[in-house]
């Protein structure tokens, strides 16, 4: 299979739904999403949909990664955190555009296999840890981006705390099956203004700031 002609299908059909960011688009034609999936996937792996990686969890889909990646509006200058690693396909597109990424994934195999995937693209400025990811990451913080790849109940506070001025954080909120796209941003004197955007379904947030158990 041509995975590259396949790349370049996917980030035309991005473009068709509205992903306007040319770097976010060129990170998404230059991380090869096939090395985050299932061998026995990776036919599948540029069609716009999530698929499963094992342990209950799942990749999301491109347009997913790309819309959220776009919400952040990241230059390269940015530290930014990542709840939910996950595969680590979502850590490789940030670590592209941004100057460092810390990402927190709970699940001990899938936070190893993510990070022998960043390291054999060579993604030096992705640190992971195995942990609460509701909790964030506040010793490395304040971050001026993060963004949480699974459906919480509700904001954490404490990631709008660790959360720069003039941040950006990109949270699903809703209940356990569906939940709507939301944006916070901190301005410069640290108010805080929510707005929601579209509605998508994720696994959930599970931890201390998030759901209490895998029901």
């Amino acid at each position: 299979m041509n995975f590259e002609v396949s790349r370049k299908r996917m980030v035309a059909e991005l473009v068709k739904r509205g992903i306007t960011d040319q770097r976010v688009l060129g990170a998404m034609q230059s991380i090869p999403r096939h090395i985050f999936v299932e061998e026995a996937m990776a036919a599948q792996a540029y069609s716009d949909s999530s698929l499963p990686i094992g342990e209950k969890q799942t990749i999301s889909q491109p347009y997913t990664v790309a819309k959220m990646t776009e919400m952040l509006k990241l230059t390269g200058r940015e530290r930014v955190l990542e709840l939910g690693t996950g595969s680590g396909y979502q850590a490789a597109v940030l670590a592209t555009l941004a100057d460092k990424v810390c990402t927190v994934e709970r699940i001990r195999p899938l936070a190893l296999k993510a990070r022998r995937a960043l390291d054999s693209l060579r993604l030096l400025n992705v640190n992971l840890k195995i942990g609460d990811g509701t909790e964030g990451w506040p010793e490395e913080g304040p971050f001026d981006a993060i963004l949480v790849t699974a459906g919480s109940p509700q904001v954490p506070q404490c990631l709008i705390d660790q959360l720069a001025p003039g941040g950006r954080l990109v949270i699903p909120v809703g209940d356990r099956q569906d939940q709507t796209l939301t944006l916070v941003v901190k301005d410069q004197d640290g108010q805080v203004t929510r707005q929601e955007t579209e509605d998508c379904r994720f696994v959930k947030l599970i931890g201390r700031h998030g759901w209490s158990d895998e029901a």
